[in-house]
């Protein structure tokens, strides 16, 4: 039997939608006027069209089923379902982005291979230069590299916590070839969401799409008590 994709049967929903309302309203105003114009001396059988209206009731309730589960199924296709799995658990997602907590925000950036200049950059929600930083040494290296924020602006000043930053890392090696960055944030996934249609779950504040995910981890307390026996457990003594 074929089945008629999501695009048809949004369709076909709200045509039917469309269709039920005409023929209510139609319908009350036929029940009103023949309610006006009935013999007072042989008033006329409502049980007709109280159940006329019962079953029109219940067509609309099988039209707002029929959309919740559309809702369901498109929630399970955006990956929320997926993403709510991932409460609680460390990840390292690819995003440039960062929230300041506790005076503080904090990325991972890869370097594709050995650079001979790395400068990084922290931009405010309007790309306003809020930081800069030429790196040396082991962070010029091939591979992950943490960086962390203090939080100060350019002057010196401490920033307050809440406010939505990027960061941008530029590499170049000995011939001044851009070296490939990437960028990521890792932490422990706190919270999921739908904006837009798109799923986003919370990482050290910051909004991060679930399919940027790229590692999943238990946090470390987790791990120890799953590897650690327990005492009470022990058959012997």
């Amino acid at each position: 039997m074929a089945v008629a994709g999501i695009g048809a049967q949004t369709d076909v929903t709200a045509g039917a939608r469309t269709r039920l309302a005409e023929n209510f309203d139609t319908f009350l105003t036929l029940l009103t006027t023949q309610l006006k114009n009935q013999d007072p001396l042989s008033p006329m059988d409502s049980n007709q069209f109280t159940q006329q209206m019962v079953q029109m009731t219940g067509v609309e309730q099988q039209l707002l089923t029929n959309d919740l589960l559309k809702q369901l199924v498109g929630n399970t296709n955006s990956g929320i379902s997926t993403a709510v799995s991932l409460i609680g658990r460390e990840v390292k997602a690819v995003s440039d982005k960062g929230v300041l907590q506790n005076g503080k925000a904090s990325w991972t950036y890869d370097l594709d291979r050995d650079a001979t200049e790395v400068k990084v950059e922290i931009v405010d929600a309007n790309g306003k230069s809020v930081h800069s930083k030429t790196l040396s040494g082991a962070d010029l290296k091939a591979g992950d590299h943490k960086f962390t924020w203090d939080g100060k602006d350019l002057s010196g000043q401490q920033l307050p916590d809440g406010g939505d930053y990027r960061i941008l890392v530029s590499a170049k090696d000995s011939a001044a070839d851009t070296v490939p960055t990437t960028i990521y944030v890792e932490g422990m996934v706190a919270g999921v969401e739908q904006t837009d249609g798109q799923t986003l779950i919370t990482v050290n504040g910051a909004k991060v799409p679930w399919n940027y995910v790229t590692s999943v981890k238990l946090p470390e307390e987790a791990a120890e008590a799953e590897t650690t026996p327990n005492p009470n457990n022990n058959p012997a003594g």
